[in-house]
């Protein structure tokens, strides 16, 4: 699996060439940083097609949502991914400040505990912090 993580950060990181013109005459660089995301978005999607339910995948295309404000997409991969697998960890902190950005925050006060709760029994010691820290932020 982490092999496979690598090879798809590889693959993402090589999208863009610095030179693509920009059939819009916008400046090079904000072309291809906005040309960048949508190419790994559709990069993730087709390596989505031969793994649909793999929770890496999913959770990095829903961060690229969030960058380009597609904020009910990124909300219903992460909530999916939660239903699935309830101990992927790393989404409960995405989710909840996504929740947080969206401010609905009793929605997110409820995914951080469940994260934290996951996170303990997982004795992920890191990924509970990180989880209290924006849960005592949010909450007090």
């Amino acid at each position: 699996m982490i092999n496979q993580q690598i090879c798809i950060r590889k693959c993402l990181e090589s999208i863009v060439p610095n030179n693509a013109k920009c059939p819009y005459n916008m400046q090079a660089v904000e072309y291809n940083k906005n040309m960048e995301k949508m190419d790994r978005i559709e990069k993730l999607k087709a390596f989505l097609e031969s793994s649909p339910k793999d929770n890496f995948l999913r959770h990095a295309l829903a961060l690229e949502y969030i960058k380009l404000e597609e904020l009910s997409l990124a909300r219903s991969l992460f909530e999916s991914i939660l239903t699935d697998s309830p101990d992927y960890v790393g989404s409960y902190y995405h989710l909840a400040k996504l929740l947080e950005k969206l401010s609905e925050n009793e929605a997110a006060i409820i995914w951080y505990e469940k994260g934290m709760e996951v996170a303990k029994a997982a004795k992920d010691n890191h990924a509970y912090n990180e989880l209290l820290a924006a849960y005592e932020d949010l909450v007090y």
